[in-house]
């Protein structure tokens, strides 16, 4: 019992906690991309720079935080994803927009996009430097541990306060997204011009402002993910380095162009990472002495360092085996 306890800690809590982090990366690619029409590769250091954008306002002020009970990042959250989506707005205006205007070719927005992830990823390392920073100034992280009602289970299920409120974060911006999408007007408008943006801009939609509403949405969920992410383990200049190809992977996975696909698919390539590094001869240390052959002190699929190979593989077995993803790749 106690090695099944360990599974649950390391793969199930484990694997959701990263997939929501990439299903929250996910529906801002395909978003962009749905509404767009191109690969936005600056999408991962929108969710750093979203991250620090709460870490200088939990430095501003450290004492909010304790006085709730939340972590002081967390309060912050909110103004977090104003202010980046204000800057995804105003990187539109200044790289993206102006090439739709001249009907260049997507590819060329896609290099431009890749001209942006260096200019972001120069100026986080130029104000903030290299080192990792630590997300708690006056609080601390709390750790929960839930006693099992097993006799055999000495070892308790372990979750933490940063943990319990990504999955709250998910599931609100699942549900308003849900909401946002088909019962609005707005949403529905960003549906008909993602389905075709010809006939929607004839039919009366602003096509500017679905854009613009696409960036603040983009831009929210990348400050939502980078900050609960750097809330769980720690905040480090390089964290779009590990976010950019599983974000892409889940959204391809899913079925690029489909915000729900970009869901599953942050949570297959979440799950997988995890089950991948997972030392699987603990749990099969309960049986050691009905196998055939001597059970080795340390039994992953690949060393921990080759996580991020992962996706990769992954991402090229969906691209041999279904090319359209998931779900077959639908729009809004």
């Amino acid at each position: 019992m106690n090695e099944l306890v360990f599974f649950l800690n390391n793969v199930v809590i484990s694997g959701l906690v990263i997939g929501s982090i990439y299903a929250l990366g996910a529906v801002g690619i395909t978003l962009i991309f749905s509404i767009l029409r191109f690969a936005h590769f600056a999408h991962a250091d929108m969710m750093t720079l979203g991250a620090f954008y709460a870490f200088f306002l939990t430095a501003m002020f450290p004492a909010v935080g304790p006085a709730i009970g939340l972590p002081t990042a967390f309060i912050m959250l909110p103004i977090a994803m104003a202010l980046t989506a204000v800057t995804a707005i105003y990187l539109d205006k200044g790289f993206y927009r102006p090439l739709r205007k001249h009907n260049v070719k997507p590819i060329v927005i896609v290099m431009a996009s890749l001209g942006v992830t260096l200019m972001l990823q120069g100026l986080i390392r130029m104000f903030m430097g290299t080192s990792a920073r630590n997300m708690y100034i006056d609080d601390r992280k709390d750790i929960f541990r839930i006693d099992l009602p097993f006799e055999l289970a000495s070892r308790p299920l372990v979750i933490t306060d940063p943990q319990i409120l990504l999955f709250i974060v998910l599931i609100v911006s699942v549900i308003s997204l849900h909401l946002f999408l088909t019962r609005t007007r707005l949403g529905k408008a960003m549906r008909a011009m993602s389905d075709n943006p010809d006939l929607a801009s004839v039919s009366g939609i602003n096509t500017d402002t679905v854009v613009k509403v696409t960036w603040v949405i983009a831009g929210c969920l990348a400050a939502a993910a980078g900050t609960m992410l750097s809330l769980d383990v720690t905040l480090k200049p390089d964290l779009s380095f590990h976010l950019l190809l599983p974000i892409f992977a889940a959204a391809i996975v899913g079925g690029v162009g489909h915000p729900y696909g970009a869901l599953v698919g942050g949570f297959v390539i979440g799950f997988a990472e995890t089950l991948s590094v997972f030392n699987w001869s603990i749990l099969l240390r309960p049986f050691r002495d009905y196998l055939w052959f001597d059970l080795p002190s340390s039994l992953a699929i690949v060393p921990t360092e080759f996580k991020i190979t992962v996706p990769f593989f992954i991402l090229l077995a969906i691209l041999v085996w279904r090319p359209t993803g998931l779900f077959k790749g639908k729009v809004l």
